[in-house]
């Protein structure tokens, strides 16, 4: 009797030991949950990495070589266009334009002294011609001499010489202070040149020299961008660009505003891919920059390139492959079976296909159960 009961007892522990185990681990590992294909409309992205960047960046030059006496802006500020930026040493340029002045002032009195000298030779003249034609009429009369009626001829010709000798110098004096006016006017732009105004309105993105430092004429001094150049330089895989275009919906996502998503459109194609990483350049230009922005700070981009209307969607996660398909495992009769699909398209997390129906069970797959084949007794949850 005590054997018969030391049998039934261990009986009664494999019984339970075995009901545990199919509950507690037989049945977990062939329980599946399930979904349904979903229909709704469907836009697809295409994503790509990307440092923010500009169109245009403006570089300041000394455009002389010189010491930089004043810095009237640093770096992370706002200017605007004609602000003042920075001034350089001119040197002896100041007094060269004084003296330069001087020597229109000078050319001008020159001018005027030669206009008065001409007044009063031409009245020295009449007064001549009037003594010429006097012995002239006497000297027909020989009321004159020869001798008289020369020397008074000589007079005149004498100062028509003299006039046309002035003359000759005002219009030289003349030359002479549009010489000097135009000195004047090359020192006094080259002058400008020692005052740096701002070219455009933006920030100042990059300062390399500082006060009392001397720099050369193709020094860059000031790097300035226009808030309405900046966008993003994103790089999109050559399989995915085919149908980026010009002007498609994007929007932005700056690594430093990760909770944040900034409107924007594509601004240009680069016309050549990189023959390394086979990515191409799409610049992608904010609707409204954010500000304050910061140049190569990392940003992603998700280029707006389809929209699908009333496809069926799943989880991008549930597709697998099998025998060289592409599908997914649903459940049909208590049963796993491969069902193969075409994917339209995949935005974020969700994946439009084709070949599937709305009442189709999906099987959504977990690493923690069995592994999943043809055929496979499955339950549902």
């Amino acid at each position: 009797m005590k054997k018969y009961t030391k049998y039934l007892l261990f009986a009664l522990f494999l019984l339970v030991v075995g009901g545990v185990f199919y509950k507690k681990v037989y049945l977990p590992k062939h329980t599946y949950e399930t979904i349904h294909p979903k229909k709704e409309d469907l836009t697809i992205f295409v994503k790509g990495i990307g440092t923010v960047g500009a169109k245009d960046i403006y570089k300041v030059t000394a455009g002389v070589s010189a010491k930089i006496t004043q810095l009237q802006t640093d770096l992370g500020k706002w200017v605007k266009k004609g602000d003042l930026l920075f001034r350089l040493d001119p040197v002896d340029l100041p007094v060269q334009l004084e003296s330069a002045k001087t020597a229109v002032k000078k050319a001008k009195s020159e001018v005027v002294s030669l206009q008065k000298e001409l007044e009063s030779l031409k009245a020295q003249k009449e007064l001549a011609k009037i003594t010429f034609d006097r012995y002239a009429r006497l000297k027909k009369e020989s009321f004159a001499s020869q001798a008289e009626y020369d020397q008074a001829k000589a007079q005149l010709d004498s100062l028509s010489a003299q006039i046309n000798a002035t003359k000759a110098r005002i219009e030289s004096a003349k030359i002479a202070v549009e010489i000097a006016q135009k000195n004047v006017h090359a020192l006094q732009e080259k002058l400008k040149r020692f005052t740096v105004y701002a070219p455009v309105s933006g920030i100042v993105v990059a300062k390399n020299a500082e006060v009392e430092q001397t720099v050369l004429a193709s020094w860059t001094v000031f790097e300035i961008v226009q808030k309405e150049d900046v966008w993003i330089k994103a790089y999109i895989d050559e399989r995915q660009s085919q149908k980026i275009k010009p002007g498609k919906k994007a929007f932005i996502t700056l690594r430093s505003q990760s909770d944040k998503r900034d409107e924007g459109y594509v601004a240009r194609i680069a016309p050549k891919s990189d023959a390394v990483t086979e990515e191409r350049e799409v610049d992608v230009a904010f609707s409204v920059v954010p500000i304050p922005f910061y140049l190569n700070e990392q940003a992603e981009v998700n280029i707006e390139t389809q929209k699908l209307h009333n496809v069926l969607t799943i989880p991008v996660g549930l597709l697998r492959f099998h025998n060289d398909a592409q599908g997914v495992w649903v459940e049909k009769e208590g049963k796993a079976h491969f069902k193969k699909v075409q994917v339209l398209g995949v935005s974020g997390k969700k994946a439009a296909v084709s070949g599937l129906n709305s009442t189709d069970r999906v099987l959504v797959l977990d690493p923690k159960k069995l592994p999943i084949f043809e055929g496979k007794r499955i339950w549902r949850e």
